[in-house]
Order: C-alpha cells, then sequence, then structure tokens
C-alpha cells in the first residue's frame, strides 16, 4: 500500500506515484510566508516600512507586503487565539546595511529590541520583536 507521500492525488496528471525530489531542483516552490495575528492591517504596515513595498488589505482578516527584489510575499492572517508562549519556532532573519540605524527606526514604530547586538565570526546579529512579538533577527 502507497503511503500518503507516494500517491500523487490532487495534480490531476492522472500519476499515482510521487516521484521523489530531484537533487537540486526540489518539489516545491516558497510561495509566501503568512503570519497568523490579531491585527493583519498593523502588522502589514510595519513590515512593509521595514521590507519595502506597498501594504495591501485584500479584506478585514488578510493583509499582504511583496517586497522588491524577489522576496517572497509576507501575509499576515487574523486568527482568534493569542500567540502561545514568547519563542517562535521559526522566525525570519533581515539582512540590512546598519543594525543600529535600523533598530533606532524600528523602535520608533513598534518594535522591541531583546538583549543586545550579539557578534561572533559569521557576522552579528539582533534579537527584535514585532509589534504582535513575533521574533525577528537583524543581520549583517
Amino acid at each position: 500500500m502507497a503511503t500518503s507521500a507516494e500517491t500523487d492525488t490532487d495534480s490531476g496528471t492522472g500519476a499515482d506515484t510521487y516521484p521523489g525530489p530531484v537533487v537540486g531542483l526540489g518539489i516545491g516552490r516558497l510561495d509566501e510566508i503568512v503570519v497568523d495575528c490579531a491585527d493583519p492591517a498593523r502588522l502589514v504596515r510595519f513590515w512593509a516600512a521595514l521590507l519595502g513595498g506597498s501594504p495591501v488589505d485584500r479584506a478585514g482578516d488578510w493583509s499582504y507586503v511583496d517586497p522588491p527584489g524577489g522576496q517572497p510575499r509576507l501575509a499576515f492572517q487574523a486568527v482568534p487565539e493569542g500567540k502561545p508562549g514568547r519563542k517562535n519556532r521559526l522566525h525570519l532573519d533581515i539582512d540590512v546595511a546598519d543594525i543600529a540605524l535600523v533598530r533606532a527606526a524600528l523602535l520608533r514604530i513598534g518594535a522591541v529590541a531583546v538583549g543586545e547586538v550579539q557578534r561572533d565570526a559569521e557576522g552579528a546579529f539582533q534579537v527584535m520583536l514585532d509589534p504582535e512579538g513575533n521574533e525577528f533577527c537583524l543581520v549583517r
């Protein structure tokens, strides 16, 4: 019996087996990153200020920004439950030219800095929280 990873039921191609990933090609493409949140319109404006692009409010419970330069769409979806705990299981690393300068600008629009800038042989990073407490890092 085939497992769900071995069967193809949604492609409409008639294929009944999953061929497996092709080395170096993958089997999918990152379309967008969706963040569950309480206030999509507020968060999309924060992230548009950081990444560039124009915020779009598609519906009362869904907003997105398409950052320039081929970056994936970042979308925000309203959910009724709050964020459980403080630590995210996934966070975004945002490459910036000057961590201190960007940190100061983000603090003015609702971000919170967590600790100080950390430095190691690979570079530097600053852990930040967006206005709803979602972690991300400024990296250089």
